[in-house]
């Protein structure tokens, strides 16, 4: 089913040649005032708006878009101008329109090109926000199962502290599910849409840890031939997510208490300062404290 599709305009030529240009792709509608376009669009879901600048009864295309961006479904609105009216089309953008055209010097294809191209924009969008929302179920707290009042504590603790810059130490025995409640964390965090990067830090020596996590520079040690970007730069706007920090060694621990102070590292054998904004979420099975 091709996409509905209104046109605006009091000139019934510019209309008609619209219309019988696109028809082949869209349902195509017409209106030839702004009160007439406020009904259809009211009466039935439309994916695309193209309305003229000047319309009659001192009406304009510009309030004409704003209110078709105050529906719940609005569509996708591009305001047709006159050559050499860039002001009106800035004030157009600022109002909510996706795009504008120049009358003057308008031809069909580009316009088609920019129909079809905002459309698949919104496409993706709405793909996106279906990916995310999957991935909110996923990873979030409906992934989590637990009623009793203890787990009820921690669901409102995450739900608290997710939306927060707040650094996070998860403690509790192995196979206690540490690693979904960073997730969620995670997904729940206005970081969700950037990367959680993982770092299993019991499962690597103290070298290839420190390597790891901060990179290196070519030379380094023996075995480095070339630069390696570690786990900080790589979750960049994201969370880093660090499993068993408790096997830590102590120079690590270091150069990782500077980061959370400073939010600064080099890489092993560089001397260039580096920065990140990578929040950190850790957790552990040990007893830190007694450690």
């Amino acid at each position: 089913m091709n996409p509905n599709l209104l046109i605006v305009d009091d000139e019934k030529p510019t209309r008609d040649g619209l219309r019988a240009a696109l028809e082949d792709r869209y349902e195509v509608y017409v209106a030839e005032d702004a009160a007439s376009a406020a009904s259809l669009l009211e009466a039935e879901a439309f994916e695309v708006l193209l309305t003229d600048f000047r319309l009659p009864n001192n009406e304009d295309g510009v309030k004409l878009i704003a209110r078709a961006k105050s529906l719940s479904k609005p569509p996708i609105c591009i305001l047709m101008t006159a050559y050499g009216s860039e002001e009106l089309a800035v004030e157009a953008l600022k109002q909510g329109a996706d795009d504008y055209l120049a009358k003057g010097r308008m031809q069909i294809d580009e316009l088609e090109t920019r129909i079809a191209r905002a459309l698949k924009l919104r496409t993706l969008e709405s793909e996106n926000k279906t990916l995310k929302q999957q991935l909110d179920k996923k990873f979030g707290l409906e992934n989590i199962i637990g009623e009793s009042e203890p787990m009820q504590k921690v669901m409102d603790i995450v739900r608290q502290v997710a939306p927060s810059r707040a650094t996070v130490l998860i403690q509790g025995e192995s196979g206690t599910g540490k690693e979904l409640l960073a997730k969620a964390i995670h997904q729940l965090s206005p970081r969700s849409s950037k990367p959680m990067v993982t770092v299993h830090c019991a499962a690597l020596s103290p070298t290839l840890l420190e390597s790891e996590l901060f990179g290196h520079e070519k030379g380094a040690f023996t075995g480095a031939h070339e630069r390696r970007v570690g786990r900080f730069e790589q979750a960049e706007g994201g969370t880093l997510f660090l499993d068993e920090i408790g096997d830590i060694d102590e120079t690590t621990q270091v150069k990782l208490l500077r980061f959370l102070g400073e939010r600064t590292f080099e890489r092993v054998g560089g001397s260039k300062t580096l920065s990140a904004d990578v929040r950190i979420v850790a957790a552990t099975n040990k007893n830190l404290k007694e450690l």
